[in-house]
C-alpha cells in the first residue's frame, strides 16, 4: 500500500541499465572563457607582424592623411567634397581620434587592430548559434590564422574595422530570424547603417538582407513586416549622405561613381587586345580563388563544401549561403562579362569570411562520406596548411620586391613598402627633415610619391609636390634643396623639365643626382652656383 501510493516509485533492477544507456548532455564551456580565448588567439598573431608591418594598400596613407586634415577642423563630414573624398566617413572619424593617442604611423593601425580583434566575437556568435559552439571556436581559430586579414587588421585601411560591423550585422540578422524578435532586428540595420558609413560595398546588404524574410519564412505577414523595417531602418545614413552628395555635386551617388569610374579608367589602361581576355578569366575565378588561397585550400574546401551541405539540408541557413554569392556573382559579372571593374583581393574579405561558419559542418560531411580514419587525416593537413601557408608568404614577401611576390603581397600576412622607396625616405628624414630643408616630389602612377611624402614626414610647407597646384611657381621661389624623381613619374614629362643625364633641369633650377638609391627612385641634391 505504502508503495502504491509512493510519489517516487522504487527504482526495479531492470531500470537503471536503461538509464544509464541515455547520454548526458553535453557541457557547454563558458561563453566569456570561449571569447577570451579565441580573442587571445587572434591577438597574438597580430601582435607579432604589427611591429614590422607599414601601411601600404587598401588607401592607407590617404585615410590617414585626411582624417588629419579632419582632425585640425573637426566637423560633421556631409559629402565627397567635405573632406572624405571617395571613402566612408566614420573611418577618417576612428582614425582622427585615434590621432590623438598615436602617431600618423601608427593610430589607423590601432583602430584596425582592435576591431580586427573583437571580429572573433560576432564570428563566434553566428557560428555558434547555428553549429555550435565546437564549430564557432574552429571558425575563431581559422580566422585568427587567415593571413590576408593580418595584414589588414595591422594596417590603416578600412577593411578591417567594416567587417566587424558586417559580421555584427550578419550575426544580429541571424538571431532577429530565428528568435523572430524586433529587438535583433533593429540592431543588426543600425549596424549596417554604421558598415555603410565605412564602406559602400555594405549598401548592396541593404536590399539583399531585406528581402531574406520573404523567401523561407512561414509566416508570410511577418516576413513583410520584418522586411519592410529592417529595409527603412538601414537607410539613415544612405539618405543623409546621398542629399550631401546631391547639394554638393548634383549627384546623390557621386562617390559610387567616382569609384566606378576610376575602376574603367584602371580596366581600360590595363587591358587591350588578348589582355582582355586575361582580365576576364581573372575576374570569374577571383573570389573562390581568393578564399582558397587566402584562408588556404583546407579550411576553404571544408567551408565550401558545409555551404553545400547547408543548402541542402537547411533552408533556414540559404540566406547566408546568399549572402556570400549574390555579391560574389555581381561582381564576377561586372569583372568577367562587363569588363568594368578591376577586383583586389580586400574587395572579397566580406564573402570569403562567411565561408568560415560552414567548416565544422564540411568537415562532418567529409567524415559521414569518408570515415573517421580520412577525416583525421583531412583536418591535419588543413591544419598544417592554415598555418604553414602565411607563415611562409609572410616571410616571402617581407621588405623583397619584385616578381610574383609584388602579385602576392596584397594578400600576405606582412605588409611592407617598396625597398627603394624606404631607402629615400630614410635618407629625407636623415638630410631634409631633421636639418629643416625642402623637397620637390615627383607623381607616381603607382603612388609611391604618396608613400614617400607620408613616411618622410615632412610638413606641407617644406614639401613641393607635383599633385598639388602651384608646382612650378613653388619650385622657381622656394628652390627646395633636394628632389625626388621616379623612372615613371610625371616630372621628367613637363615641358619645361630636362633630364640629361644625372642633371635635371626645372627651368633654370638645376639638381644633380646623389648616388646610392635604387630604380625607380632617384633622389637629387639642388646644385649650387
Amino acid at each position: 500500500m505504502a508503495s502504491a501510493l509512493s510519489p517516487v516509485p522504487a527504482a526495479s533492477p531492470s531500470a537503471e541499465p536503461v538509464l544509464s544507456a541515455v547520454p548526458e548532455p553535453e557541457r557547454e564551456p563558458s561563453t566569456r572563457l570561449l571569447l577570451g580565448l579565441l580573442i587571445v588567439a587572434a591577438l597574438v598573431p597580430r601582435l607579432v607582424v604589427f611591429p614590422v608591418n607599414e601601411n601600404l594598400y587598401g588607401d592607407a596613407v590617404a585615410r590617414t592623411e585626411l582624417a588629419e586634415r579632419w582632425l585640425q577642423a573637426p566637423h560633421l563630414i556631409r559629402s565627397f567634397q567635405d573632406g572624405a573624398q571617395q571613402f566612408g566617413p566614420l573611418h577618417l572619424y576612428l582614425v582622427g581620434a585615434a590621432l590623438k593617442v598615436w602617431g600618423r604611423e601608427d593610430a589607423g593601425r590601432a583602430v584596425s587592430l582592435l576591431f580586427g580583434v573583437l571580429s572573433v566575437v560576432p564570428l563566434f556568435a553566428l557560428t555558434r548559434r547555428f553549429f555550435g559552439w565546437r564549430a564557432g571556436v574552429w571558425a575563431g581559430l581559422a580566422f585568427s590564422v587567415w593571413g590576408m586579414h593580418l595584414q589588414m587588421s595591422t594596417t590603416a585601411a578600412s577593411e578591417a574595422v567594416a567587417l566587424f560591423f558586417m559580421l555584427g550585422v550578419f550575426a544580429l540578422f541571424a538571431q532577429a530570424l530565428e528568435e523572430n524578435r524586433f529587438g535583433p532586428l533593429f540592431g543588426a540595420a543600425m549596424v549596417l547603417n554604421l558598415a555603410c558609413a565605412l564602406r559602400y560595398d555594405a549598401w548592396m546588404y541593404i536590399p539583399l538582407l531585406a528581402v531574406m524574410p520573404l523567401l523561407w519564412r512561414r509566416d508570410k505577414v511577418a516576413g513583410v513586416t520584418m522586411a519592410v523595417a529592417f529595409a527603412l531602418l538601414c537607410l539613415p545614413f544612405p539618405l543623409l549622405w546621398m542629399q550631401g552628395n546631391e547639394l554638393a555635386h548634383g549627384d546623390p551617388l557621386y562617390p559610387i561613381t567616382y569609384i566606378d569610374q576610376f575602376h574603367k579608367s584602371w580596366v581600360a589602361s590595363s587591358g587591350g587586345g588578348a589582355k582582355d581576355w586575361w582580365l576576364r578569366a581573372q575576374g570569374l575565378g577571383f573570389w573562390p580563388g581568393t578564399a582558397l588561397f587566402t584562408l588556404t585550400p583546407g579550411v576553404a574546401l571544408l567551408g565550401m563544401v558545409g555551404m553545400v551541405r547547408a543548402w541542402r539540408e537547411r533552408p533556414e541557413l540559404r540566406w547566408l549561403v546568399l549572402a556570400a554569392l549574390v555579391p560574389t556573382a555581381y561582381y564576377t559579372f561586372r569583372a568577367a562579362v562587363l569588363l568594368n571593374f578591376l577586383p583586389l583581393g580586400r574587395f572579397t574579405v566580406t564573402q570569403v569570411v562567411l565561408v568560415l561558419p560552414f567548416v565544422a559542418s564540411g568537415f562532418a560531411a567529409c567524415v559521414r562520406a569518408w570515415g573517421e580514419v580520412a577525416g583525421k587525416v583531412v583536418a591535419g593537413g588543413s591544419i598544417a596548411l592554415a598555418v604553414a601557408m602565411p607563415v611562409a608568404l609572410g616571410v616571402a614577401t617581407f621588405r623583397v620586391d619584385g616578381g610574383w611576390r609584388d602579385s602576392l603581397r596584397p594578400v600576405s600576412p606582412t605588409s611592407t613598402n617598396p625597398q627603394p622607396v624606404m631607402q629615400a625616405v630614410h635618407f629625407i628624414e636623415a638630410e631634409v627633415a631633421r636639418k629643416g630643408k625642402a623637397l620637390v616630389l615627383d607623381s607616381d602612377d603607382r603612388y609611391m610619391d604618396l608613400q614617400l611624402a607620408f613616411f618622410s614626414g615632412l610638413p606641407d610647407e617644406r614639401l613641393v609636390r607635383l599633385r598639388w597646384p602651384g608646382f612650378r611657381q613653388r619650385v622657381e621661389q622656394e628652390r627646395p634643396e633636394f628632389l625626388v624623381r621616379f623612372d615613371s613619374g610625371e616630372l621628367a614629362r613637363e615641358p619645361w623639365v630636362k633630364l640629361e643625364g644625372r642633371t635635371l633641369m626645372l627651368g633654370d633650377v638645376s639638381y644633380e643626382e646623389v648616388d646610392g638609391f635604387s630604380a625607380p627612385v632617384h633622389v637629387y641634391r639642388l646644385r649650387s652656383n
